[in-house]
């Protein structure tokens, strides 16, 4: 059995002051933002798992649906022997993929949370001992540098997470992983499509308000890590659809007139009755748009699948 491999590229530190410099920047801007990655404390993690499990929130059984039906094209058009995943988590989805690509020889989970690295890479070296797996602490919006393994190398990149990217950041994402990737390794990326706004509008805005908590849980995680106060109960989840841009928006809205004071940035922000934060942005797709901004990276669309109900697609694409 191959031991499981652990790289750290991300400092010690560099969560918190990602976290300090984020909360300061998008705290003391107009309109007022946070980045939805601090979401994901164990909290917020424990939440997401419930949101995927919840009846109006599709995407994520769309997209098992179609690695479940499509794994076997997807390893036949890639022939993969290096699997990267940006953004890994618990690498559950991936598994259907890593079953299908026979000469499969190295996989390399990418995520900033070590715990979920470790508790991942070692379920897999344990279920694949023929397997090598690299795991690497490392934040994929920040460039990578990748172990030397053998290729052609598929890079995955699931979820829809690249909808929270805003249009610039997207492009500059998307030549970042171009450079990773040699003549004949490609990128299988996940994306959610363009659709009725009422049933995107529920996905981010359940009934239950598991989503509500989650969002409110990025105030928690400033609170514990900064010192800050911010009262809960004093702000209100809100999802929209935004028919110009094409994204849903979560935001947390302030029920009154307030002061939030964070004492680890010697800050105080005052909050407006019914003035909006920004958490998250969640843009959905059409396919020529899709292919518009992988091939702006270089990178040539060249197999798209959807699920039966075409809610949800996975594109595979080639480096030029």
């Amino acid at each position: 059995m191959s031991p499981l491999l652990v790289t750290r590229t991300l400092p010690e530190d560099a969560t918190e002051a990602a976290l300090r410099a984020d909360v300061l920047h998008g705290l003391t801007r107009t309109p007022r933002t946070l980045p939805p990655k601090w979401f994901y404390d164990a909290h917020g993690s424990e939440l997401f798992e419930k949101i995927t499990e919840l009846p109006e929130y599709y995407p994520t059984r769309a997209e098992r649906e179609i690695l479940r039906v499509r794994a076997g094209e997807i390893a036949g058009a890639t022939g993969a022997r290096t699997v990267v995943e940006l953004g890994s988590g618990s690498s559950e989805k991936t598994r259907h993929l890593l079953d299908a690509l026979s000469g499969l020889h190295t996989y390399v989970p990418v995520d900033v949370s070590e715990s979920a690295l470790t508790r991942a890479g070692q379920a897999l070296v344990a279920e694949r001992p023929d397997l090598d797996v690299h795991a690497l602490i490392a934040d994929f919006t920040g460039g990578l540098t990748l172990p030397d393994t053998p290729g052609p190398r598929l890079v995955v990149f699931l979820g829809g997470t690249i909808g929270n990217l805003l249009p610039a950041e997207r492009a500059a994402f998307l030549s970042s992983v171009r450079s990773l990737l040699a003549p004949g390794d490609a990128l299988l990326l996940g994306t959610d499509l363009v659709k009725d706004p009422s049933v995107l509008v529920a996905a981010y805005d359940d009934a239950a308000g598991v989503t509500a908590a989650f969002n409110k849980n990025v105030l928690s995680v400033v609170n514990r890590e900064l010192g800050a106060d911010f009262d809960l109960d004093a702000f209100e989840h809100v999802a929209l659809w935004d028919a110009g841009n094409e994204w849903i928006e979560m935001r947390l809205r302030s029920r009154t007139a307030q002061t939030v004071k964070i004492p680890a940035l010697g800050l105080a922000v005052d909050f407006a009755d019914g003035e909006e934060l920004r958490t998250e942005i969640s843009a959905k797709f059409r396919k020529e748009r899709v292919r518009e901004d992988l091939g702006a990276a270089g990178l040539e669309l060249t197999h798209w699948w959807t699920d039966e109900e075409g809610r949800f697609a996975l594109s595979l694409s080639v480096a030029r």
